[in-house]
């Protein structure tokens, strides 16, 4: 069955950030993943984490004033000084907090630029973080995003963030694979996902339309969750989704939709990891 992790920045929202911790471990979740640990000392959320006897699994690369509408500045020809020095910032807080991959939020493309500087902008940085975080055991994630929710972000589907890890040529960069925003934009769940599982390095889902939890949308998940699980897949499941209700009222999609795989199932796909 798949693992899923809780993102503390879309989940337990009625309850303060450092809260979450908690509310996710009493819900199930032994992992967790958000947006941004920077507002927080690496500290504090390094003790969360111990104390819940949780795992994070992932978090972002600082991504400009996100209050003002940014969404990444990886795109930005003239913030590459403000974007390495982002890198320095998520390798120390990934190194506190045992995080062993980040993700790199492209960011809308900037006024004024030609889309052929902001790509070559964007392969250059990829190619410092990649490299730096490397250097720390770190993997490093690319997400296509939507450009219904994200109008203008640079990097919207998944052939244009695989032929951008090619370019970068590094054995440490991934696809970060949303299923929320891949339905949104092109459809082919399954067979992308087992097209391109070797290059995948997480994934996140939500439901659509509204971005809700599984079930309540077009999805199916059932589905959807069990081709997963017979690709082998090894890594956990992002929970990046906004609750209809409230999260802990609207977790019974777990069970509803994984069943538990039979012995039979369960072999097959030891065989295929």
């Amino acid at each position: 069955m798949p693992q899923f992790a809780a993102n503390l920045t879309m989940l337990f929202t009625e309850l303060p950030f450092m809260e979450r911790f908690a509310a996710a471990r009493a819900a199930g979740f032994d992992s967790v993943e958000y947006l941004f640990p920077y507002p927080f000392a690496k500290e504090d959320l390094a003790a969360a984490l111990t104390v819940h006897g949780l795992r994070q699994v992932l978090h972002n690369l600082p991504a400009g004033n996100w209050d003002a509408g940014e969404r990444g500045i990886a795109c930005h020809p003239d913030r590459v000084a403000e974007f390495r020095e982002g890198v320095a910032r998520a390798i120390e807080y990934a190194i506190a907090l045992k995080c062993p991959q980040v993700n790199c939020l492209a960011g809308k493309m900037p006024a004024g630029v030609e889309r052929e500087h902001a790509h070559v902008t964007f392969v250059g940085n990829l190619r410092y973080a990649a490299d730096k975080l490397k250097e720390n055991g770190i993997r490093l994630l690319i997400e296509p995003i939507n450009p219904f929710d994200i109008p203008g972000f640079f990097l919207t589907r998944t052939d244009q963030a695989l032929a951008v890890i090619d370019e970068v040529g590094s054995d440490s960069l991934f696809l970060q694979y949303d299923i929320y925003h891949a339905q949104r934009v092109e459809g082919e769940l399954g067979a992308t996902i087992g097209k391109h599982l070797d290059r995948i390095g997480h994934i996140q889902l939500a439901d659509n339309p509204g971005r809700n939890e599984p079930g309540t949308g077009e999805i199916n998940y059932a589905w959807l969750f069990k081709h997963i699980d017979a690709l082998g897949y090894a890594g956990t499941i992002g929970c990046e989704y906004k609750p209809k209700t409230t999260t802990t009222a609207g977790l019974g999609w777990m069970q509803a939709l994984t069943p538990a795989l039979s012995q039979r199932e369960r072999e097959q796909h030891k065989e295929l990891a």
